[in-house]
């Protein structure tokens, strides 16, 4: 029995890791740079989770996230997991047909999502999508709760569509036990092949294998901080934006931005300067689209 929000936040925090920055939020295209602690983290996941848990979420019940890279996205991630909820991240924007495919196979009882994302200077409003992937499923929500940004507003529909900071006045909720071989997420694949796969990952290997991969694989010690340049949307996001910093007791950095064009070539570099990065993961499509950009790594 375990539960992977306790051991990625509560732990540290009983342990005196409280006061440590967990997740530093850096997003350039929203003008916005945020410090968490974990004590604060796990403040606004526990009454996040009680939010959900009023909305009548419980142990086994999918969540559908539908968000940019911005920390209530990880608070809505971790929330699910303390609850023993199964998380499913859909990467933001995806169109409306790939979401609902995706509403229609997990059935969640609540859709958690933002007013809309930010691509590069283009700003996308994701609850018509939302809205319009609702309408085609055949499955519907109970309920969707909708982060306002101060770039674009969304308008809600009452009895369904509910404020993510009117769910922040929740009770807080403890840590779920569960059983290692109890799900904690569903990720689907692209469906580019046929119809998405949703490959789900169990709790207690899932914690223990990322655990493990953060000393062995990347040589990260607690306290120490990794810089994933990825989307929680991908596996990537959940496992070395996410958790793996996270459960390792290290500071992850959330990054809202692409490679290029945030405002340069330089965005990445500059994160691993401004923040001390020990540790940058990385794609090699990212790496061209840099060089493409600043051949001479000026």
């Amino acid at each position: 029995m375990l539960n992977t929000c306790y051991l990625a936040l509560d732990h540290h925090v009983d342990a005196g890791r409280g006061q440590q920055v967990a997740l530093i939020y850096d997003s350039p295209v929203a003008q916005t740079k945020q410090r968490y602690t974990y004590q604060e983290l796990q403040d606004l996941t526990a009454r996040f989770a009680g939010g959900l848990r009023d909305l009548g979420v419980v142990k086994g019940d999918r969540v559908i996230i539908y968000m940019p890279n911005v920390p209530e996205a990880v608070v809505a991630m971790l929330a699910c997991a303390r609850l023993g909820a199964v998380h499913s991240v859909v990467f933001g924007g995806f169109a409306p047909h790939e979401l609902a495919v995706r509403i229609d196979h997990a059935q969640p009882k609540v859709i958690v999502s933002a007013s809309g994302g930010i691509e590069i200077d283009k700003i996308i409003p994701y609850k018509p999508l939302l809205d319009e992937a609702i309408a085609l499923a055949s499955h519907k929500p109970n309920y969707t709760v909708v982060l306002q940004r101060a770039f674009v507003q969304a308008d809600l529909l009452p009895g369904r569509d509910l404020d993510y900071q009117e769910l922040l006045k929740a009770k807080p909720q403890a840590c779920v036990p569960v059983q290692a071989t109890d799900p904690l997420y569903i990720l689907y694949t692209s469906g580019t092949t046929g119809k998405p796969k949703g490959v789900v990952r169990d709790n207690g290997g899932h914690a223990v294998a990322l655990k493990y991969s953060m000393s062995a694989i990347y040589g990260l010690a607690p306290g120490e901080t990794m810089f994933s340049g990825s989307d929680i949307g991908w596996a990537v996001g959940h496992s070395y934006i996410v958790y793996g910093p996270l459960l390792h007791s290290c500071t992850t950095i959330l990054f809202e931005g692409k490679p290029v064009r945030t405002p340069d070539a330089g965005t990445f570099w500059r994160l691993a300067a401004d923040y001390g990065a020990n540790v940058i993961f990385t794609a090699p499509t990212a790496i061209r689209a840099i060089k493409k950009e600043d051949p001479g790594a000026n």
